[in-house]
């Protein structure tokens, strides 16, 4: 039975290679074939022997997740990528001045079960394996035409639930003889696992990590947020504290604008009182709204009244653009939208 190439880490593959008697050198050339120019067939490696070449087809797949939709609405493209096992997860392709941003899932459906998010209406059916999630980037890419320059692991799912395939997954997509992205152009969001925000500190190669707070205390985190009733925010910010001593590195605060929920004054300043003394940038994020779910975006002057307060406060502050109203780019809306229409009649 195949097993997926782009699961393998390049130890995994130089073992394939030193068990056939070959020289485990030639793994980093066939990642670098596969990987950096784009080849798709182990037939078309005529550099190295037919019975090994043979014996990579027959041992690895190099197929893609199957593209089942497609939304566009310029700055971004939300794609419903269907997996070897029926399964869809989603994408999103985000365009910005700076980079080409991909935003994948790591899991299908998600267990956080977060009141604002389309994703926690959808049960976690299972983890994404590496392989899967390394695929994303790759079918994305093929359909679009376009070289992802910068990773959010923020798509459906939560990474810290699914946390050795996250971490075999960055092992593969930043090693030098493969994709050779670099730690600092991908960002982990994680809704606050401090166990494993410990273990993520220890990592060689640490990427940008992200916290989905979006409650300045622990009661409205809770409502939000059912992770807030395992962990609460002072478990939390211990964690984050020692993270950022341990790496060096500045988190960003996820916090996403919730009309007559989260965004008053009283709650800026609370927030700023939380995070005093950590170092962080808080992103406000427009919210996307669903029809399945009873929330309002902020509304502008709310949330600039919330921005001031906290830059008043000293905080480091950034305003997300909007991306992707159009293209139905909130965690789990184009799956949902695809999976509740009923079949067509034959």
């Amino acid at each position: 039975m195949q097993i997926s190439f782009w699961g393998q880490t390049l130890p995994q593959l130089q073992q394939f290679f030193a068990a056939r008697g070959e020289n485990p050198a030639k793994a980093a050339l066939v990642y670098e074939s596969i990987y950096r120019r784009g080849q798709r067939d182990f037939a078309a490696l005529i550099w190295l022997k037919e019975p090994l070449r043979r014996a990579l087809d027959e041992h690895f797949s190099l197929a893609l997740p199957q593209v089942i939709a497609r939304v566009d609405d310029g700055e971004s493209s939300k794609f419903l990528l269907r997996l070897a096992d029926g399964h869809a997860v989603e994408a999103v392709l985000m365009r910005r001045r700076y980079g080409i941003f991909l935003c994948l899932s790591t899991q299908v459906g998600c267990n956080m079960a977060c009141a604002f998010c389309e994703s926690g209406r959808q049960k976690k059916q299972r983890d994404l394996t590496a392989a899967e999630m390394l695929a994303q980037v790759l079918a994305v890419e093929e359909a679009s035409g376009e070289k992802v320059t910068n990773l959010v692991l923020m798509g459906i799912g939560e990474p810290f639930d699914n946390y050795a395939n996250t971490c075999d997954f960055l092992d593969i997509i930043t090693a030098p003889e493969g994709l050779n992205l670099g730690p600092r152009h991908i960002t982990v969001s994680t809704c606050g696992l401090p166990q494993q925000i410990r273990a993520f500190a220890r990592r060689p190669r640490p990427t940008n990590l992200a916290i989905s707070l979006h409650a300045p205390n622990d009661a409205l985190r809770q409502q939000l947020m059912p992770i807030g009733r395992a962990y609460p925010l002072a478990q939390l910010l211990e964690a984050l504290h020692e993270y950022a001593d341990s790496t060096g590195q500045k988190l960003l605060i996820e916090y996403v604008m919730l009309q007559e929920v989260n965004d008053g004054a009283e709650q800026a300043l609370e927030l700023a009182q939380l995070l005093r003394g950590l170092p962080c940038t808080v992103n406000l994020i427009p919210y996307n709204e669903t029809a399945h779910l009873q929330f309002s975006r902020s509304s502008k002057e709310r949330t600039m009244h919330f921005y001031d307060l906290l830059k008043q406060q000293g905080m480091s502050v950034t305003l997300r653009k909007e991306l992707g109203a159009e293209a139905k780019a909130a965690c789990g809306q184009l799956r949902a939208e695809i999976l509740s229409q009923p079949p067509e009649q034959s």
